[in-house]
């Protein structure tokens, strides 16, 4: 008998524990998931509670009910310390735990494992940026239900400041210049616009975006071409255009240094120091590892063999430092395999990318100001779905990993969708393949352009709603789960 344990049930974890609890189901394998949470939240809808169209009961469920359709044990804590050798009394491999559970809340347990999954996520990183954050700080957020019900909260009494005649400015973006998913607030900007219209008070509104992005439209990604109406564009004009249209401001290549009430402080690439004045602020945070430490067999601190600096851990990527124009598509992983210890895989965003995607960029002070990759949505699901198949089969003998999922040969979509009515509203859908560019395989854009497009209207608007009704039934193990994508 094996026990896989995997740390976190986000979108990637939830993944790998689905698979492989459906292909594992009757064996005498044992899995067991540990997460923070007791319940399963679809983020990408959070954009839409952020705007209140949609409750927080539509988009999270518990967890623990799920898991045991396909006999998985659950626990609600978090991961603290991963022993990868045992310990001075434990010849087993072992993870240590804290209770997040109310009932148990504190309280401390040890989980031995053959096989172990860091699935764990961001930590949401709002301290990085002082002020920056709706917990403590003066800014809202959509990365949590709990914080796209306190972003609504605020942008309904600014519509409602806005009908009595008073003017208002949006600002939304990134809070610091190293952070990623711009796309949550990409797709925020154009729900909060949508909302004003129908309000009947956009006139009355300023809206500004500012990102670290160094053009807009780059995404993390170094920029896109895109074919659209059977013209080639780029993600610039295409993002450009989608602001325009809708009398939007930005401010691209800064990083938001301070934040106090009503006011954001931003460092841009050229060295110069801006303010911008706001009403209502939702900036996404900087990512960083969770903080999990690891020990060795003596119990000697091995974090830093386990994890990168930025607490995400180390898999099958090259690390070796090199000039940004030497990386390549190969140094990226595939397996997610740790190199020094074999049954560990991390996916998702826990996992450590080998380099940026977008160049490094600095001001003249020396702040990085640019994009870090993103590796959430479709790509996070194809990572969870190729290490469950892994496990699998090294359950059954295979010496090694038998699934791939390298970010230079998969694809991802992304829709920005406004408002969640079926026949108001419109998307903007954008595919891209592969995430991180090839340009051995295609040396004009390093992306094959009959898989690279984007487009705007309603059809795009419709397939986001029904997303989030398919993704949330699969997650949920409705019947013939397994037959839908990921």
């Amino acid at each position: 008998m094996a026990r896989i344990l995997i740390l976190g049930a986000g979108l990637s974890g939830h993944t790998v524990a689905r698979y492989l609890g459906r292909s594992l189901q009757g064996s005498a394998h044992q899995i067991t998931v540990v997460s923070p949470k007791s319940k399963w939240n679809w983020i990408p809808s959070n954009i839409w509670v952020g705007v209140g169209v949609m409750t927080e009961k539509q988009v999270v469920f518990e967890l623990e009910p799920v898991y045991r359709k396909l006999g998985i044990n659950f626990r609600q804590a978090k991961a603290v310390s991963i022993h990868p050798e045992g310990g001075p009394n434990q010849s087993q491999s072992f993870v240590t735990i804290e209770y997040t559970d109310p009932a148990r809340a504190g309280q401390t347990d040890t989980i031995e494992y053959d096989y172990l999954v860091n699935a764990t996520g961001p930590k949401l990183n709002f301290g990085a940026t002082p002020g920056l954050g709706p917990e403590g700080g003066y800014t809202t957020s959509v990365c949590t239900p709990e914080h796209a019900i306190e972003a609504n909260n605020q942008l309904q009494e600014n519509i409602a400041a806005l009908k009595r005649g008073e003017q208002r400015t949006f600002v939304v973006g990134t809070g610091h210049g190293m952070c990623t998913c711009q796309g949550a607030a990409f797709e925020y900007i154009y729900n909060i616009d949508h909302e004003l219209r129908g309000s009947g008070v956009r006139d009355k509104a300023r809206i500004v975006w500012i990102s670290n992005e160094y053009e807009l439209g780059d995404f993390g990604m170094g920029g896109v071409h895109i074919t659209r109406g059977g013209y080639l564009t780029n993600g610039k004009v295409f993002a450009e255009s989608l602001m325009v249209e809708r009398d939007m401001e930005w401010i691209t290549r800064a990083h938001v240094n301070k934040i106090e009430p009503g006011t954001i402080h931003y460092e841009t690439l050229d060295g110069t120091e801006g303010e911008l004045a706001f009403d209502f602020a939702m900036l996404i945070p900087p990512f960083a590892g969770v903080g999990i430490k690891a020990y060795g067999k003596d119990d000697s601190d091995i974090t830093d063999q386990l994890f990168a600096p930025n607490g995400m851990m180390k898999v099958d990527a090259d690390y070796t430092p090199k000039p940004f124009e030497d990386w390549s598509k190969a140094d990226w992983p595939s397996t997610y395999q740790n190199p020094l210890y074999k049954n560990i895989f991390a996916v998702g965003i826990a996992f450590a990318p080998p380099h940026p995607i977008s160049k490094v960029m600095k001001s003249p002070s020396g702040t990085q100001i640019s994009p870090t990759p993103p590796r959430t949505g479709m790509p996070s699901a194809s990572m969870g779905r190729a290490v469950a198949g892994s496990i699998h089969d090294m359950l059954n003998g295979a010496p090694e990993p038998t699934h791939r999922a390298s970010m230079g040969e998969i694809g991802a979509a992304c829709v920005a969708s406004t408002g969640s009515d079926i026949l108001k509203g419109t998307a903007a859908t954008m595919t891209v393949f592969p995430v991180v560019p090839d340009y051995e395989t295609y040396p004009e854009y390093g992306r094959d352009m009959k898989l690279t497009f984007g487009e705007i209207g309603l059809a795009g608007h419709w397939m986001k709603y029904i997303l989030h009704h398919v993704f949330i039934y699969q997650a949920k193990l409705g019947p013939g789960w397994h037959l839908l994508p990921d």
